[in-house]
């Protein structure tokens, strides 16, 4: 099975119309965009949804090529059942986050939370672990609400009461097979490289980590931290038998080709 990965595209109209050429180019059975879909400009994303995005998966569900996807940690989740009923429209299409779908005989499972960042916008934060210690925030935390923002006062003891990044994995449906599974997670593994910011700080999740290690999927995809390939000098690495790959995202495209059958992958800048 030909599978074509992407992540974080921000809403780049250019970047979706070279997808679509590119996963007709390669043949691809599948493509997935790992999260960050939306655009920047946060209250209008509704508008991209609507006006642009169903065009997107018109195009891919008239070409017979499955498209999981899910909206990531920029995406604000008010507009969340509107991305999954855009989702709905299409049979190939398929609404990703914390589920699991089976196509080719690959199980794909997908995770869109992250683990708390110092900045603002909370709507897909999560604790790592019970015993994860918070960075320093940046101001105040935020929620979207239909209307504008929710300000929680006392973000932490807030976070407390959610989930852990942990506790969602556990919570996930699991594959029959994890030999033959796919875990597209936004958010990267801690310390093999994947999870590097700019300034040097690696910022994955332990509990991702230690998920994969007792897992072992055939594949894990993840995303999130743009430039950690160029910094780190690594866009995958080995999990035992698992393969996490992390293609990043900057100025040009950059997408993953993968064939889950030969176990090959390439990583392809433009």
């Amino acid at each position: 099975m030909r599978v074509l990965f992407v992540t974080d595209l921000h809403g780049s109209q250019w970047k979706y119309k070279r997808l679509f050429e590119v996963a007709k180019d390669f043949r691809a059975e599948v493509v997935i965009n790992g999260g960050d879909m939306l655009p920047s400009d946060l209250f209008r994303q509704d508008e991209f949804i609507t006006d642009y995005l169903d065009y997107h998966f018109a195009q891919f569900n008239s070409a017979g090529i499955y498209y999981l996807c899910y909206p990531g940690n920029d995406d604000l989740r008010i507009f969340d059942q509107l991305f999954e009923e855009t989702c709905d429209k299409y049979a190939f299409v398929v609404y990703l986050a914390q589920r699991k779908f089976e196509v080719g005989g690959y199980e794909f499972v997908g995770l869109n939370w992250i683990v708390d960042y110092p900045f603002l916008l909370k709507d897909r934060c999560r604790m790592d672990t019970k015993d994860y210690i918070f960075q320093r925030q940046f101001g105040k935390a935020l929620l979207s609400i239909p209307n504008g923002w929710q300000e929680i006062g006392d973000w932490v003891a807030y976070a407390k009461m959610l989930p852990t990044i942990e506790d969602e994995l556990n919570r996930l449906v699991r594959p029959e097979d994890m030999s033959r599974s796919v875990y597209v997670i936004h958010m990267p593994p801690y310390g093999i490289g994947l999870d590097k910011c700019a300034h040097g700080a690696e910022v994955g999740s332990k509990a991702i980590y230690n998920f994969l290690q007792k897992c072992q999927p055939k594949f894990s995809l993840h995303g999130h931290i743009h430039e950690s390939p160029e910094i780190s000098g690594r866009w995958y690495a080995k999990l035992g038998r698992t393969t996490c790959i992390q293609p990043g995202q900057l100025n040009g495209l950059t997408y993953v080709t993968i064939d889950l059958s030969s176990g090959k992958f390439d990583r392809i800048k433009e």
